[in-house]
């Protein structure tokens, strides 16, 4: 899966001459933590609450409210944002996304195509993305099997699904020691009680199993 397929286009955007109450309010308006700083469409940098909240005068400071408000309303994103910005293309697979995020401890990062942005993708879109391929919420049942980490393993499973029927809509396996790997199965069916009989009859553990109704 691509970044493309999983970002968010059109983001809320602010320039760095901007206040930084301007941002704030568009963070809270929109509902994000985090905005790209643009000039035109080309990301220059991007300003986060955590960011914000680091420029702010401390609440062990000797100004008055009024005049820590004063300072902030002076205060432009420029000199707040975080630069240089981390970006990613839309080319790039989610997985490269998933790993810059992680590594980086930041939550989303603007997509760029050449010098425009174009969408960003955030850490919500990854965990979304990770929902939908394990089929979490998708109709019919999901099954969790420990089989033997061995050569023709996932043949003689797909085999005994296909014997019954039933479409393989998801699967993801886990390599869990080196004797065995748990495997994730999104069947397109709730009936599998015939299924799970031949998966243990062939040395395979169901761990779990979950029904979707809707």
């Amino acid at each position: 899966m691509f970044v493309k397929q999983r970002m968010t286009t059109s983001p809320f955007t602010v320039t760095p001459d901007q206040s930084i109450p301007d941002a704030l309010s568009v963070m809270t308006e929109r509902g994000v933590r985090h905005l790209p700083v643009v000039e035109g469409r080309r990301v220059v940098g991007v300003i986060s609450r955590n960011d914000i909240a680091a420029a702010s005068p401390s609440k062990a400071t000797t100004l008055s409210a009024q005049e820590a408000t004063y300072l902030i309303s002076k205060l432009k994103v420029g000199k707040v944002m975080s630069t240089p910005p981390v970006v990613i293309s839309p080319d790039a697979l989610l997985e490269e996304a998933a790993v810059i995020l992680r590594d980086g401890k930041i939550e989303m990062l603007p997509v760029v195509e050449g010098d425009e942005l174009i969408g960003v993708i955030t850490e919500s879109d990854i965990l979304d993305s990770f929902i939908d391929l394990l089929g979490f919420r998708d109709h019919g049942t999901r099954l969790t099997i420990e089989a033997k980490d061995e050569p023709g393993g996932l043949s003689k499973l797909t085999g005994i699904t296909a014997a019954h029927q039933a479409n393989i809509q998801h699967l993801a396996v886990h390599r869990g020691n080196l004797d065995t790997s748990v495997v994730v199965v999104g069947l397109n069916t709730r009936n599998t009680e015939a299924i799970e009989a031949d998966l243990a009859a062939a040395g395979m553990k169901i761990l779990a199993r979950r029904v979707n109704l809707d």
